[in-house]
């Protein structure tokens, strides 16, 4: 684990990462190109010069309308283009769905919005050299997926994608799990095992899994991205931008 991306102190956040250095195809992935992160809603003018010092110029916000409201990012002043692409399962307000888990959350992602999954990465694949964050309430599941896919797609092997992945568990642990649990009871829900999963968890057997169902139905996480609509110079330009050649 050791040369996983390790958290960024933006203020503000808990879970902010750059996901470059990790080899792929013909390569290894840019440093300082694709970030991934919890909500930006709070991180007043330290957090905002961190993300200045960081040059991000494009933010890629992947939570639903109820959230964005209730927590606006705060970019005031800085010079972000931002895309909002809403995927609601994976959110808090379906978080509490009973008896739902990680495991079918991720489903739903990766079966039911890929249109949002193929922008994302569309998206991603047209930022040339600009930085660009990718980013929802806890930077784990909806960014999580958006991530990993795009990692897959241009060649990180599988063990590192899910190592970076699992990383987020300990960001999330203490303040920003706690106070996640405290708005959830605030509405009355019941706080169970699984719903702490959902909320601040990131097991490595959930993206296992979805990774293997996409396998299963798919072959290559590649050839569900071409089925669902990338095509094969969308593919080549995400790895161009991704990846800096060894």
């Amino acid at each position: 684990m050791d040369s996983i991306a390790q958290r960024i102190p933006i203020a503000g956040t808990y879970n902010f990462r750059d996901v470059g250095g990790y080899p792929a195809d013909g390569g290894a992935t840019r440093p300082g190109k694709l970030f991934r992160a919890d909500a930006l809603g709070r991180l007043g003018e330290a957090g905002r010069e961190g993300m200045r010092e960081l040059g991000i110029r494009i933010v890629i916000d992947l939570r639903d309308d109820f959230e964005v409201q209730a927590l606006p990012d705060d970019l005031d002043g800085l010079d972000v283009e931002v895309l909002h692409l809403p995927v609601f399962e994976g959110s808090g307000a379906s978080a509490s769905t009973v008896g739902a888990t990680i495991v079918h959350l991720y489903d739903k992602i990766v079966f039911q919005h890929t249109d949002v999954i193929v922008r994302a990465l569309r998206e991603i694949a047209d930022t040339g050299d600009e930085p660009v964050v990718v980013h929802c309430t806890a930077g784990k599941d909806r960014t999580g997926i958006v991530i990993a896919l795009a990692l897959l797609a241009v060649g990180v092997d599988r063990e590192t994608v899910v190592d970076d992945y699992a990383v987020t568990e300990g960001n999330l642990q203490g303040p920003w799990l706690e106070g996640m649990l405290e708005l959830v009871r605030g509405y009355g829900v019941e706080v169970t095992p699984d719903l702490r999963v959902i909320l601040g968890g990131s097991p490595r057997e959930a993206l296992e899994t979805v990774i293997d169902h996409i396998e299963q139905r798919y072959g290559s996480v590649r050839e569900y991205l071409l089925a669902a609509g990338l095509d094969e110079l969308e593919l080549a330009k995400l790895c161009s931008v991704l990846v800096q050649p060894s």
